[in-house]
């Protein structure tokens, strides 16, 4: 079978590495892919993500049997609805089921509908209002552009002054069209991680749990970005957590979509907050997180095309639960200096192809090839070094030695990932 994988990020270099490790792939394509995935499968540089009309187009030339698409914007532009008009089998959702990722007022207001737990919540498209509003909620608040922001459509602001500035800064078109409309939520206290569920629009397959961190800086400060580091297991997701979830939120989820038209195939990445009173939505994805989706293929211990092809063909009804090994996997991001708000671009990296040893796996995100064959930034986030090891502490340990193996002063990168998770580590003896 020949495979289009559409994407150029971490989670798509990920994605490349495991589906080429599968003895049902003849080739592997990539639209466009990146340095890192053109080492396992052929890029095909000249296409942009949100050019469904094009993707699809290309699809038919290759003859591929399956699409797998990475990125949220090409839902958005509604490539899966393309590709399925065509018959081509694509793993990804169409641009109305995607929603749950795309348009944040939608998610709240299904989730609403269907009684699904979440937290509560206003929409508003005007500044005075939206500040109004905040008389409801309580500090610390949290604040969200309706649409798509690359993950920093995100803020938690400790006041009522700072919430104003952040309200005013989106609705004044901080994030462009993605911030004509903002939801304003309570403030969840608990414990988040990321459950994810293969689904092929009638039924879901459990598939694993990580954490991811947000903020650019060590001691969850700074910024929010699209994340600068996850792991996986996430010791939060106990077997009851995640049996509650799949319960209260995976199945309804699935179940409503189908009733509301729009029935959900491919991966659903339900970020949840682990309350009091169980599991509660954070936010929906409507594709793998990244860096999650890097944790989750190095752990994963079984093919992963018969799944994405099941989902795609909307019968999953046939494979057994997927299985993953017992070790610890890390993803520690390393970024451009500036990131998030102003990433320096084009700045050398050197060492990313040595041999780091048969635990490590360095994805690349966003880099570029200069034509003397140099490696250089292109990008935000820029590397992903990804490491597994029997728990966390050795999972980190080798991770961050790979880190230090890079020659790269144009980056940084968070020196605390997994912290939650060693905190749960059985201490010394002495």
């Amino acid at each position: 079978m020949d495979i289009l994988l559409v994407g150029s990020g971490g989670r798509e270099h990920a994605l490349a590495w495991k589906i080429r490790q599968s003895p049902l792939v003849e080739r592997l394509y990539c639209a466009p892919g990146n340095p890192g995935i053109a080492r396992v499968a052929e890029c095909l540089p000249g296409y942009k993500t949100t050019d469904a009309e094009g993707l699809a187009r290309l699809a038919r030339e290759l003859g591929v049997g399956l699409v797998v698409v990475g990125p949220e914007v090409a839902l958005e532009a509604g490539l899966a609805d393309r590709l399925n008009a065509a018959g081509i089998p694509c793993f990804g959702p169409t641009a109305k089921a995607a929603q749950l990722e795309t348009s944040k007022a939608f998610s709240k207001a299904f989730m609403a509908r269907h009684e699904i737990p979440t937290a509560h919540y206003g929409v508003y498209e005007r500044i005075k209002d939206a500040r109004a509003a905040l008389k409801v909620f309580k500090p610390p608040y949290v604040i969200k552009a309706d649409g798509l922001a690359a993950g920093k459509g995100v803020a938690i602001s400790p006041d009522r002054h700072d919430a104003e500035a952040e309200i005013e800064r989106m609705l004044g078109g901080r994030f462009g069209e993605a911030g004509a409309r903002v939801v304003i939520e309570e403030f969840m206290e608990g414990e988040e991680g990321s459950l994810f569920a293969l689904c092929d629009g009638k039924r879901a397959l459990l598939f694993g749990g990580a954490q991811d961190h947000k903020r650019a800086f060590d001691g969850d400060l700074g910024p929010n970005t699209g994340g600068m580091g996850a792991y996986s297991p996430a010791p939060v997701f106990d077997e009851e957590l995640v049996m509650a979830a799949n319960r209260r939120i995976v199945q309804p989820t699935l179940k409503a979509m189908a009733l509301e038209g729009a029935p959900y195939r491919g991966v659903l990445y339900a970020g949840l907050m682990s309350t009091e009173d169980g599991p509660r939505v954070v936010e929906f994805n409507a594709r793998f997180g990244d860096p999650e989706c890097q944790v989750l293929m190095m752990r994963l211990a079984v093919d992963i095309v018969p799944y994405l092809l099941a989902c795609a063909r909307g019968d999953v009804s046939r494979l057994p639960e997927p299985q993953f090994k017992a070790e610890t996997v890390i993803c520690v991001v390393m970024a451009a200096k500036g990131y998030p708000d102003s990433p320096l671009e084009g700045s050398i990296i050197r060492g990313t192809d040595q041999d780091f040893g048969p635990h490590v796996q360095v994805f690349h995100a966003g880099t570029a090839r200069r034509e003397d064959g140099t490696l250089v930034a292109s990008g935000g986030r820029v590397l992903n070094i990804c490491a597994e090891g029997s728990d966390i502490a050795e999972a980190r340990e080798r991770a961050y030695r790979a880190i230090r193996m890079i020659d790269w002063p144009g980056g940084f990168n968070r020196t605390d990932i997994g912290w939650r998770a060693m905190e749960r580590l059985p201490a010394d003896d002495d």
